[in-house]
């Protein structure tokens, strides 16, 4: 097994569904859509609550009313909240509250559900909202939608697409947007996660308005758009059927074109997984509606669903032959900004969406059906079953095994969820038993291959698969399952099989418990898995364990002999099922048994009754097992490390406690007996906490008869070791037990946990437990002490919770009638169950507090003694004594204070006397300072009122006892806090004490009303989920076994009991302990820091309001600290401010925000590394957000908001808050410029450090839409971007692009940020160009505009408008803009002070330092901010608004670029010249020409003879910078030049060229479909393609390649148009880039040119000729398209044109690049995706070279394609190009060439072994048959010495070979099929016998095989040699020596 392989041996993740969890709602189809419309009452849920959680709880809930009555207070909250904008904290608070109601388990009404799942949906999404409450919103949308149960598509709810939309268009077309509205946008992670939870709710009637929407954005001329319609199609694009009315659209109307979208994408795996997840969740949701027709491939037709079995084939990326992958990553690398659109692969593995395409598509009209989905998937699954093997892994490995799993998980679900109706498919789809059957054995042997893998990754999945078949077809699964477990479970093969083994028995014991005859063989199975439990392997022990914990849920361990007369023992049961251990091993692996038919039901019942009978020995002996186990375990090094020892601890009392509560009383008996005598008579040290938990689970199981036995004996065992043995007598120090102490150490253990959780039995005893607990805290010291006070802290537990104490197997009424045969494995309803609570009573109330108050009061004394002046030990002494006491009590006072924590009152510890009691209404105002305006939202604002529901609150609050124990809590925090006060002063060093203190102070703050520091809840949850896995079948609900159903009770009466004791309010005391924290919390011992840190994160966590009371001291010391340079005390301010959550109530809270800021700018100069370090990384905390504005506008539906109003008027109250708001909002503004300034200041002349950090804030706090910037800050801007610090240049200059951001949108919105949140901008020089009529002449004029020399009417940017479809309307830009000039006076003041300070000195310096040489090789780039940067500037120079000139300008430019010798002068120019060119393009002509006649003719300069390969790059960023993403027309002077260029075939400067043909490369994927000047570009590449240097060809052929990529487009006129079209042209759409006459004429051409020069070029030649360079440049070309979406447009070619041609180059050997270049298109032709019957000529011109070519490599490169090409196209191929390719490849065994014969030999053994069985079988005959005789016909011809040898000996040796080689073919191709198929015992022995002695190849390739064999059959030889006869084997060991087959 790998490390760590099946992590804690609980077969982790997979089964424990979180896989499921986050898929479970896409699984099951969403119910109606509008289609029967009836209205249902006004219910709550369509599916009744499987589990009543109300009625199993001990104490009464509350009423329906009382629950609503808390429900619309809240609303009410939340509706002023909305209507006041108080965002945060009300609205977000109140939806958590809200939230906190539905995780109760209370029912909403449908009709609300839906009024709050449309206004959260309109909250999330609604501009101007802050991103954190956005997110919380969309979050709580989430949540009401989580289930597909809750409403129905349609009938309740329909959401509107659009809002959606235009967030993801923001995200990934922000170019189609209002301008700068990317600082607004939502993260695409929160985008995506909406779209999973809201698709489903969108109106499938909208379908066609997406489409028209989504589709004119398609193009693939710039593949980026591809990639973002079809993610956007996957998340928007509902997939409910829509209602059956003219001009709907069905699934058949756009289904082709989605196929005709996804061809037009090809090697592309990102559209490979859109498309299964689009295709798989409309097959879902298909399913239900009568009105979609459903056939064999379920709502597809053959050709659709053969295209995607052979994508499916591709998807899991397995290797064929030599083939590269079907995929190329530079296709998916052009997703660009679609990426963002891709979903998440761990929420949505793609094993899954495939699994659910297949399962959803099945039904009974696959059964008889020759092709259908069924069949389809039994032949893909033979075709690669060898790829499960465990022998063969690789990167398909994980892929296989996840399909497998998701297959089978949802045929259980959909199985399951049809038998109980809560699928209503029509009846004639849904899945019948024999449909079950065949899916069942289409995976039986690849999931038990599977099931031994080497992998735990994969292994997980198999695990899950068996579970799920053997649920399924038990009778199909299990017999085969023991075959392979009896031998693994009985030692014959290797550990990892005996491992699978035991996993897969505790997956399937539930099941083989339930059914007939396979139950007779669980207690075998027991019996032989008790061997696992071995300290030398613990893993296995794990899986044991795990095994019976699995059993012992599932049957009663109860003797059923007794009644019956002639069954006494286990002689019956040994001996039946010995028989069925031998009768498997005699049929093999795939035996069939049957027992419902085989035996009767009298004798199974007897052999059940006889099996029983073992019990009792079974339970001894496992015990006897478990305690040699530890007594052998090794010392635990430390706690929790997640070691195999630790997770043997923990599974032993998991496994344990069902299998004692599953003993009937006799058994029970013994085994009590068996574990006392353990305790009493051992002391097993390093075992201690193990053996505690196994009395645990014994005292659960039966707490009377265990306590009887136990009590007495630790008691008396505990005293004598105090009163004999002097045990813990004296301080011990360290962490390890002294040896003298072990034995008390191990009896307290063992009695503190049989009194834990098991109810009231101990009242009994109570006398005995209260003195023993007073004795030893008397007499004990050291540590033994702790466990002491842990006992005491679990006595208390056990008298004051609420828990049930129930872990019976049966109902009451079960037992008391006795359990019988058919009591096995049977479930229970959850309705039927009742549950035995332990409910505390008075009197364990009383004894509770009394315990408790004499423990307090004990420890109280002995600490006030500690503190006292003369304290009975003294403080000074060397030993730590005096330490140890405090530490030591004061941990007792912290466990008991925890232990009866549920009876605290949080109320009562708030400080509230009396009063009104329900406590609702008098909260309102307690805090007055949370409405100081500055407090923005300071608090989580839990201070208003809080509902709590009943959890069994057990005391009376007007009872003495009451107030006793509250008084006692007080005491006891007063003494904590003088402790506190004495150790500071006095003891400032004693760390320990402190460590011990800070404990004790965060039980008292936390633990009121729960004990909070226990995490029970988590804790309980986490071990429920564990145990469940091994019954949880998916599509069933809870049919778990009793003792798990009775914990789900106990689980939800802690979630309530949580609820009630969140945050409570601060009583003094409260306040005085939480400033002591903070005050430690700085101090200058770092432990003391460490945790009095994390005492304090708790203690705010539960107080509320405790934030703003501990921030000022904590300012205040960093203050001091950093004054001082106390640098311990520096560090710990850092990190209590910095690292907790005191961040972000400060970012919120402007009281203290700006004093914050400075300190923490402060720090940054401290002259220490580790708080520089610290300081440092505090930044990425939150604290770069400091500062930001918050919302200040808001767009809100109101509409959505009345939908909530309460029936109270809250007017006044709105009016009151939303005052407040607003005025808040302006203070806090106000203090943020005001820090602005401050910060402005210090950062003038301070040190870099300091000024970069006032840098982030400064722009946090100072710019603004509303105001802009102050002149300061401007000021600073400036003159910072030429700063000498290179790092604060790069800030300040990102300052300074974002002042003119600022300026920009400020202007272009009408001066008002209202308008900016609302869109409205004012775009002077944008157009909407109208589609009048988008036929042909239209787009024929459309592109003919890009080749007129004229200045057009617009420009049109964009690539898509009318690539594909031509929309309504496109954004263009006019052709004359006019200027921009509606500025306002502020903005007008700014520009003008910007141009002040914009200087000829200011441009000398900046572009100075543009010219330095960077500082590392990664910034040695075209630096795009300098760009950006210039660009703004030189807007106001040439405007003549800056100091400098355009002539200024013109002589810095030449200064700077100088001589053009450095690479750095280089990158400066093309920086400045971009942004001077790009500056002007939106501004008059007239202007705009002025500076590109000034500029162009520099550019084309440079590159006409500047370029170096130095420089290159920069250049091309230049030149993208200016053409990308623009008209072509725009920039028409350097098109025009580009396109002029023609190669200079005199040139001998190959750099220059190259150069050249690289710019217009670049141009002209630039401009795409738009550029129109092809023509002579491409007569002039082509005439010169034998160029003779290397660098020119590359850029021509990839040039060539881009000129016909870019050539074609589709421009359908409408949406309408294009699926009508492709309707109509076939059921998987057009079929795209059909090439056109000229390429075709062309490219026939270039290849005769190319056939000519290879009969010029003379074999042999070594130098350079017409050919190979010729065919170097074609070879790129072709490359560079195979490797590309439009691959598709070269298939015609393959046969005819490319294959020879490719052949004869790859026999070059003078020229290796050619060969090399060659091979790798060659390998390219079978990936490239034929349609299906458009392959034949490709596999005749394959087969035509194999068998006639003249050279053999190239009959043998045949070969490779051949294989790829079958396997690629399973699904596709023509059965009688399979007979072809068959009939070839064995034709090919007979050739002259021995390399061909082998290569043909390994061919056909991989095309029969992937070939489906019905095709295998018959091909098997014919070649066994054709092969043998052969072999017989052709015997080795005997050799006459001394004369000469006759010609056709050879041919008959060759004949001899190939019928060898043939047979050998038919061995290989089975490696790993076990037992071998039945004809092969014969081959493999003919072979032996016949030719095995054969001279030469022949007899070498017959040792070949047989040692072939025999290497993939070791593991398995055991059970294969059984299939041969004794003279098979003999023949065999005749060939390889004796020893090798034994």
């Amino acid at each position: 097994m790998e490390e760590g392989g099946l992590t804690n041996g609980r077969i982790q993740s997979l089964l424990n569904g979180s896989a499921n969890d986050s898929l479970s709602r896409a699984t099951s189809p969403g119910l109606s859509y509008g289609v029967n419309g009836v209205e249902t009452g006004k219910q709550n849920r369509y599916r009744p609550r499987t589990y009543p959680y109300f009625k199993l709880l001990p104490y009464d809930v509350e009423e329906e009313t009382e629950r609503n009555a808390a429900l619309e207070e809240i609303l009410k909250q939340l509706y002023t909240a909305i209507k006041a904008e108080d965002i945060s904290p009300g609205a977000v608070h109140w939806t958590r509250e809200l939230r906190g109601w539905l995780n109760l388990k209370f029912e909403i009404m449908r009709a609300l559900r839906v009024k709050l799942v449309k206004l959260y949906y309109m909250l999330a999404l609604a501009p101007g909202m802050d991103y954190t409450a956005a997110e919380r919103f969309e979050s709580m949308f989430r949540t009401l939608t989580k289930r597909k149960h809750y409403l129905k598509p349609g009938d309740d709810l329909i959401l509107d697409w659009r809002p959606l939309w235009k967030e993801i268009k923001s995200i990934v077309l922000p170019q189609e947007m209002a301008t700068n509205q990317s600082r607004r946008r939502r993260s695409h992670k929160n985008i995506a996660s909406m779209c999973t939870y809201a698709y489903q709710y969108f109106d499938p009637r909208e379908r066609q308005a997406m489409l028209d929407e989504l589709l004119p954005y398609f193009s693939t001329s710039e593949i980026t758009g591809a990639f973002i319609v079809m993610g956007a199609m996957n998340m928007l694009i509902p997939t409910h059927p829509a209602p059956d009315e003219p001009g709907q659209l069905q699934p058949q109307d756009y289904l082709p074109t989605f196929f005709h979208l996804w061809s037009l994408v090809n090697r592309s795996k990102a559209f490979d997984v859109i498309f299964f997840d689009l295709f798989s969740r409309l097959a879902r949701d298909s399913l239900t509606c009568q009105l979609v027709t459903f056939a064999e491939h379920g709502i597809y037709t053959k050709d659709q669903s053969d295209l995607i079995f052979t994508a499916l084939l591709r998807l899991t990326e397995i290797p064929v032959g030599q083939a590269a992958s079907p995929y190329c990553q530079m296709v998916d690398l052009g997703a660009g900004l679609g990426m963002y659109l891709e979903k998440d692969k761990k929420k949505n593995p793609v094993g899954y969406s495939i699994a659910r395409w297949i399962v959803m598509s099945l039904s009974p009209s696959c059964i008889d059906k020759p092709s259908s989905i069924l069949s389809n998937l039994e032949g893909m699954m033979e075709s690669i079953d060898t790829f499960f093997h465990p022998s063969n892994q690789g990167g398909w490995t994980d892929m296989l095994a996840q399909i497998v799993f998701h297959l089978v998980d949802f045929f259980v679900m959909r199985w399951n969820r049809e038998q109980s109706g809560e699928l209503d498919t029509p009846p004639e789809r849904r899945i019948n038993d024999e449909l079950k059957r065949r899916f069942v054995l289409s995976l039986k042997e690849v999931m038990f291959m599977g099931l031994f893998s080497k992998k735990a990754k994969s292994l997980n999945y198999f695990f899950g698969s068996i579970q799920g078949l053997a649920y399924l077809e038990p009778h199909l699964i299990l017999p085969g399952a023991f075959q392979r477990f009896y031998p693994s479970l009985q030692g014959l093969v290797e550990v990892h099989r005996t491992q699978s083994s035991l996993c897969g028995l505790q997956m399937t014991a539930n099941v083989m418990s339930k059914h007939k005859g396979l139950r007779c063989h669980v207690t075998a199975l027991l019996a032989l898995a008790l061997p696992g439990i071995d300290a030398n392997d613990l893993s296995k022990t794990q899986h044991t364990l795990n095994f019976i914990q699995a059993v012992a849920y599932s049957i009663p361990f109860v003797d059923l002999t007794n009644g019956d007369s002639d069954v006494h023992d286990t002689a019956l049961a040994i001996q039946w099922v010995q028989g069925e251990m031998e009768r498997m091993e005699r049929e093999g692996p795939n035996v069939q048994i049957d027992y419902r038919t085989e035996i009767s039901d009298e004798d199974e019942a007897r052999i059940l009754r006889s099996s029983t009978a073992g019990f009792g020995e079974f339970v001894m002996s496992l015990l006897g097992k478990v305690f040699t186990l530890l007594e052998n375990l090794p010392e635990a090094s430390r706690v929790r490390s997640g070691s195999p020892e630790e997770a043997v601890i923990n599974t032993l009392p998991a496994a344990l406690t069902p299998l004692f509560a599953a003993l009937s009383p006799a058994n029970f008996d013994k085994a009590l007996e068996k574990v006392a005598a353990f305790v009493g008579g051992h002391v097993v040290h390093q075992a201690r906490d193990a053996m505690a938990f196994i009395c645990n689970a014994l005292c659960k199981a039966n707490p009377a008869k265990t306590l009887k036995i136990f009590v007495p004996m630790l008691v008396v065992g505990i005293r004598n070791e105090i009163d004999h043995n002097d045990a813990a007598s004296d301080r011990s120090s360290g962490t390890d037990v002294l040896p003298r102490d072990r034995a008390l150490v191990w009896h307290i253990s063992m009695l503190s946990m049989i009194i834990v959780h098991v109810g009231d039995s101990l009242m009994p005893y109570k006398k005995d437990l209260f003195d023993i607990a007073l004795y030893m805290q008397e007499k004990c010291k050291g540590i033994p002490t702790i466990h002491i006070s842990n006992y005491v802290h679990h006595l208390l537990l056990n008298l004051t919770l609420i828990y049930p104490v129930d872990g019976a197997l049966y109902e009451p009424g079960v037992v008391e009638k006795g359990i019988d045969v058919e009591d096995w494995g049977r479930r229970l309803d959850p309705n039927d169950l009742t549950i035995n609570w332990h409910f505390p009573s008075e009197k364990e109330i009383e004894f509770a507090v009394e315990l408790f108050e004499s423990q307090v009061i004990t420890a109280v004394e002995r600490l006030t003694n500690l503190i006292s002046d003369n304290p009975k030990i003294r403080r000074k002494g060397k030993n730590k004594e005096w330490s140890d006491e405090v530490s030591r009590n004061l941990s007792q006072i912290r466990l008991i204070v925890s232990g009866i924590a549920t009876l605290f009152d949080p109320e009562k510890a708030s400080g509230y006397r009396g009063g009104d009691q329900n406590g609702d209404t008098n909260m309102e105002d307690t805090d007055s300072e949370d409405e100081n305006p500055l407090a923005e939202a300071a608090e989580d604002a839990e201070t208003r009122p809080q509902f709590h529901y009943r959890a069994g609150y057990l005391l009376d609050k007007k009872s003495e006892t009451y107030t006793h124990l509250h008084d006692l809590r007080e005491n006891v925090g007063h003494l904590l806090s003088s402790i506190h006060n004495f150790l500071t002063k006095q003891q400032e060093d004693d760390v320990a004490c402190f460590t011990a203190l800070y404990s004790a102070y965060r039980t008292w703050i936390t633990d009121v009303g729960n004990e909070r520091s226990a995490h029970m809840l988590e804790r309980v949850t986490r071990l429920y989920a564990s145990d469940i896995r091994a019954f949880k079948i998916s599509g069933s609900r809870k049919s778990y076994p009793r003792p798990l159903l009775v914990r789900r009770a106990g689980i939800y009466h802690f979630q309530r009991v949580k609820h009630n004791s969140s945050a409570r309010h601060k009583s003094d005391l409260d306040k005085k302990l939480l400033l002591e924290l903070a005050s430690s919390a700085v101090s200058p011992y770092a432990e003391v820091r460490c945790n009095a840190q994390s005492a304090l994160e708790a203690a705010l966590k539960s107080l509320l309001a405790g934030r703003p009371l501990v921030i000022p001291p904590l300012l205040a010391a960093f203050r001091a600290a950093l004054d001082s340079e106390d640098f311990d005390r520096v560090k710990g301010s850092l990190y209590t401010l910095f690292f907790g959550s005191l961040t972000k109530t400060m970012s919120r809270d402007w009281r203290f925000a700006p004093e914050l800021i400075e300190l923490y700018i402060r720090s940054a100069s401290v002259d220490k590394p580790s708080i520089q370090k610290i300081s440092g990384q505090a930044l990425y905390g939150g604290l770069s957000e400091f500062g930001k504005i918050l919302e200040h506008h808001l767009l809100i539906d109101q509409n959505l908001v009345q939908s909530i109003e309460p029936k109270d008027d809250c007017t006044p109250k709105i009016t009151s808050r939303n005052q407040f708001i607003k005025e808040r909002r302006q203070k806090v503004e106000a203090k943020k410029s005001e820090l602005s300034l401050r910060l402005i200041e210090i950062s003038k002349n301070s040190h870099w450090k300091i000024a970069g950090r006032c840098a982030i804030f400064i722009l946090n706090s100072g710019l603004r839409i509303q105001t802009l910037a102050p002149p300061s800050l401007i000021e600073l801007a400036i003159q910072g971007s030429i700063d000498d610090h290179p790092g604060l240049r790069n800030s300040y200059g990102e300052a300074f692009i974002r002042i003119f951001n600022h300026i920009e949108t400020r202007a272009v919105y009408g001066h008002s940020a209202e308008k900016y949140i609302r869109e409205e901008e004012t775009q002077i020089n944008r157009v909407e160009v109208e589609v009048e009529n988008g036929d042909s002449s239209w787009t024929q004029e459309f592109l003919n505009g890009f080749a007129k020399p004229e200045l057009p009417e617009y420009f049109v940017d964009r690539d898509f408008p009318g690539w594909l479809v031509w929309g309504t309307s496109f954004r263009a830009m006019k052709a004359r803009p006019v200027e921009f000039e509606d500025y306002d006076e502020l903005e007008t003041k700014v520009r003008k002070q910007i141009g002040g300070l914009l200087t000829r000195e200011w441009y000398e310096k900046f572009f100075g330092y543009m010219k330095q040489e960077p500082r590392d090789a990664t910034a040695d780039r075209f630096r795009v901010h300098n760009a950006a940067l210039l660009i703004q500037t030189f807007d106001l120079t040439l405007q003549d608004l800056s100091a400098a000139t355009f002539e200024d300008i013109k002589e810095l430019i030449k200064t700077t670029f100088d001589d053009g010798s450095d690479k750095h002068q280089h990158r400066a120019t093309s920086e400045i010249l971009s942004a001077l060119l790009i500056s002007v393009m939106e501004r008059p002509v007239e202007v705009r020409d002025k500076i590109w006649d000034y500029g162009v003719p520099l550019l084309l300069k440079v590159f006409a003879d500047g370029l170096t390969p130095e420089n290159i790059t920069y250049w091309m960023t230049c030149l993208h910078m200016i053409i990308g993403g623009k008209d072509p027309r725009q920039s028409r002077e350097i098109f025009d030049r580009l396109v002029s260029f023609r190669l200079d075939m005199s040139s001998n400067a190959a750099f220059k060229e190259s150069s050249k043909v690289q710019l217009l490369e670049f141009a002209i994927q630039d401009a795409g479909w738009h550029f129109r000047f092809e023509k002579p570009i491409l007569e002039d590449f082509l005439a010169h393609i034998d160029h003779p240097y290397k660098a020119v060809r590359e850029a021509i052929g990839r040039t060539i390649s881009s000129i016909y990529r870019t050539r074609y487009y589709e421009a359908f006129k409408s949406v309408n148009a294009l699926l009508a079209a492709n309707k109509e042209s076939s059921s998987i759409g057009i079929k795209p880039y059909a090439p056109t006459e000229g390429f075709s004429s062309t490219l026939k051409q270039v290849f005769r040119r190319l056939e000519v020069w290879r009969g010029e070029r003379l074999p042999g030649q070594q130098t350079p000729s017409s050919y190979t360079s010729g065919s170097k440049t074609v070879l790129l070309w072709l490359d560079a398209t195979l490797q590309s979406y439009e691959c598709t447009s070269l298939l015609d070619f393959f046969p005819d044109v490319f294959m020879e041609q490719l052949l004869h180059m790859m026999d070059v050997k003078e020229d290796p690049e050619l060969q090399r270049l060659a091979y790798q298109v060659y390998r390219h032709l079978p990936n490239i995706p034929f349609r299906a019957a458009e392959d034949g000529d490709f596999i005749s011109a394959l087969i035509r070279i194999g068998k006639l070519s003249t050279s053999w490599h190239q009959r043998l490169r045949t070969l490779i394609n051949m294989q790829v090409i079958y396997f690629r196209r399973i699904f596709l191929i023509k059965p009688e190009q399979q007979q072809q390719l068959f009939a070839a490849v064995a034709e090919m065994l007979e050739d002259p060439q021995h390399e061909v014969r082998m290569g043909a030999s390994t061919t056909l053994a991989g095309m029969i072994r992937c070939s489906p069985i019905a095709l295998r079988n018959n091909i098997l005959s014919s070649l066994k048959t054709k092969f043998t005789k052969a072999l017989r016909k052709n015997p080795m011809p005997k050799k006459t010495p001394g004369t000469s040898t006759p010609i056709n000996n050879n041919q008959q040796v060759i004949r001899r070979h190939a019928a060898v080689l043939g047979l050998g073919a038919l061995v290989n191709a089975f490696p790993y099929a076990t037992p071998p198929p039945e004809w092969m015992p014969e081959i493999l022995a003919m072979l032996a016998s016949k030719a095995a002695n054969d001279t030469g190849a022949v007899g070498k390739t017959v040792k070949a095989i047989l040692a072939d064999f025999k290497k993939t059959r070791q593991d398995t030889w055991v059970t294969d040699q059984k299939y041969f006869t004794t003279d098979q084997l003999e023949d065999l060991e005749g060939v390889l020596w004796k020893s090798y087959f034994a």
